[in-house]
This record gives structure tokens, sequence and C-alpha cells, in this order.
């Protein structure tokens, strides 16, 4: 089975390869020719997961997938959130972000936060989501070199390392988008029959 990817996304798209290798190809966006920037204009994670998936049906007729992901911070009332990619400013970098919450947070006691990831499947124009979360805590200083955005600054609850710390093969058994991603998976297989 071969599954479009509404993202360019690299690191997405090598993470979410993984988590469906032996089970559907997936392509990103570039892949298949397609350059531009995708929009995202709504307030929740569902929002823009399903605006991105439905904007490449609409425009160039693929059935596809889009994601959102965004790190809640309860001491920052569910901060950055919906905003978590460009929560520093238009054009920040991932150590923007990062720098940005972890001043944000100071001295705070309170680190607990937790990833959310909707999944947006569009099928002829029809929409189903899925949607998965990991608690944990953000550290007060950035540990490990792998993963992406948020990654060195939060830990899940249950380990002592950090997203950026852990092997993509055990982030990808235990993170937002490996839960999400799990539930899309069984609607494929279920769908698919």
């Amino acid at each position: 089975m071969q599954l479009i990817f509404a993202t360019n996304n690299k690191h997405k798209l090598e993470e979410i390869s993984a988590l469906l290798k032996g089970y559907a190809h997936v392509k990103g966006l570039k892949e298949i020719g397609i350059h531009e920037e995708i929009p995202e204009n709504c307030d929740t994670l569902e929002g823009n997961a399903v605006e991105k998936a439905m904007y490449i049906f609409s425009k160039y007729g693929y059935n596809c997938f889009a994601d959102d992901t965004g790190l809640e911070i309860e001491a920052l009332n569910g901060r950055p959130g919906v905003y978590s990619a460009r929560y520093a400013g238009t054009g920040c970098s991932f150590d923007d972000n990062v720098n940005k919450i972890l001043a944000e947070l100071g001295n705070e006691k309170n680190r607990r936060a937790k990833f959310r990831t909707v999944i947006a499947m569009v099928e002829n124009g029809q929409v189903k989501t899925f949607e998965g979360e990991v608690h944990g805590i953000i550290i007060e200083e950035k540990k490990g070199s792998d993963g992406f955005g948020y990654d060195p600054v939060f830990v899940p609850d249950g380990y002592e390392i950090t997203f950026a710390e852990m092997s993509l093969d055990i982030k990808n058994k235990i993170s937002h988008r490996a839960m999400a991603m799990q539930k899309f998976v069984r609607y494929l297989q279920n769908h698919t029959k």
C-alpha cells in the first residue's frame, strides 16, 4: 500500500515511515512534486491536521494523511500547544522554541507536560482522525542529539532520558505520534481488508 503524508518535514517523514515499515510505503509531498507551504490556520491540532490533508485532497486529488502535534505545558496554561512549531516566531528554529519555553518556565517547580498528536486521513473526501498523547516533564536543560523539536527537554513518564536521548525504536513504541499511528494502522488494516 502507498500512502501520501502531507508533510515537508523530513524528520516526521522518517518517523512515520519507520512506524509503517512493512505495512505501507509512505511518500512525502516533495516526492510527489508538491513543494508549496500547506496552510495551518486553525486553532486546534485536529483542525490543522484536517486542513492540511483536505488541502492536498482538494487541490491535487490525492487521498492522504496529515498530522499536527503540540506540546502542552501545565504551568504555561497549555502553551505552546497548537503553536508549538512556531512558538518563538515565524522562521524560528527548534532551538529557538526550546529556549523560549525554558525561559518562560524559569524556576517553575511544576514541569508537567504532554505531547499530543492528531492524524487526519482524507479518503475520497471523507475524514477520520486518530489521537495519541504521552505525558512527562520538561527538564531544565537540553539533553540528547536525536529527534527534533522539543525532544531534548521532554522526559516521558517512566523514563529517565529525553526523547532526544532515545533510539528511534524506543521512541516509536511510546511517543504521542506512535500512539496515534497505532490507531491509524488498526483503522487501515480493518478498512483495507
